[in-house]
């Protein structure tokens, strides 16, 4: 495949059919989404890694974006995991770098920990899963909500049940602007409003001190809670903490307002490569 070309996916598993692309040649990375968002919403459209000489892969999760949706509600890490590995022996990848978002960080550490063999680096991008939080009845009420909101308002109905009001005003018009366009690119909307109801109750992991036993090279990249408050500072640390080859990357302190790194598409492609290198991918 030339260097340039994309080449659409279309992967059947376990009743579920994934939606994807694949572009560039030579070492695999694998992008992995957060919940309610599509493919597009890892490295936000950069072409940086494919240029850098990377066969780039990524897919839209069960429900979201143009994949299917799950029979019986299937939107448990174990589902997502098992996704990702069927990906990769469909498109014939024995080792992989993931670079995951959100949902797909902590997929993407799953598979990490049960197929070690398959993963040559890590790159997790604002984790929020921490058991030591626990995960009350207004959180999750929260997610409830905003799946009730999409379910009978669409996209309007969940960003009032988002509550703007409650975003930081630096960041409000650009958070409602990303919003509706990865909410406006779902194929299944009500498949992602049961995805909203499952994913925040099930856990990637029984207990962090698993993730010591990740031995590859791992990148994780935090966000500064005045900005990204939902992907809370303080997990990117205590991940970084306890995988013994990890290092953390977080945007600058302090005025003006910096957009998170996680944010910025070629920023966060260029830290991706260089960890790559690193693990000689």
């Amino acid at each position: 495949m030339p260097a340039d070309a994309e080449a659409a996916l279309r992967i059947e598993h376990a009743g579920v059919s994934l939606s994807g692309q694949q572009d560039g040649q030579g070492p695999p990375i694998v992008l992995l989404h957060g919940l309610t968002a599509t493919r597009r919403y890892v490295v936000m459209g950069s072409r940086t890694l494919e240029r850098g000489g990377h066969r780039v892969l990524s897919y839209d999760a069960r429900a979201h974006g143009r994949s299917s949706p799950a029979p019986g509600r299937a939107y448990e890490y174990s589902d997502l995991a098992g996704d990702l590995v069927a990906v990769l022996d469909a498109c014939g990848i024995e080792r992989a770098l993931l670079a995951g978002a959100s949902m797909g960080a902590h997929t993407a550490m799953r598979v990490a920990l049960e197929h070690p063999h398959r993963v040559a680096a890590l790159a997790l991008i604002t984790p929020s899963f921490d058991p030591a939080i626990v995960r009350g009845q207004a959180e999750l009420a929260r997610w409830d909500a905003l799946a009730a909101g999409l379910r009978e308002g669409g996209v309007e109905g969940f960003i009032e049940a988002y509550d703007l009001d409650g975003v930081p005003k630096a960041w409000r018009a650009i958070q409602e602007t990303v919003l509706r366009q990865r909410l406006s690119a779902h194929s299944h909307p009500l498949a992602v409003a049961d995805a909203l109801e499952v994913v925040p109750r099930s856990a990637p992991v029984a207990d962090l001190s698993d993730l010591r036993e990740i031995a590859v090279p791992t990148l994780i990249v935090g966000s500064r809670d005045e900005a990204d408050p939902g992907h809370p500072l303080a997990v990117a640390e205590r991940y970084a903490q306890l995988i013994p080859a990890a290092e953390l990357l977080v945007e600058p302190a302090g005025p003006p307002p910096r957009s998170p790194i996680a944010w910025q598409g070629g920023q966060l492609s260029r830290a991706i490569a260089d960890l790559a290198a690193r693990a000689g991918a």
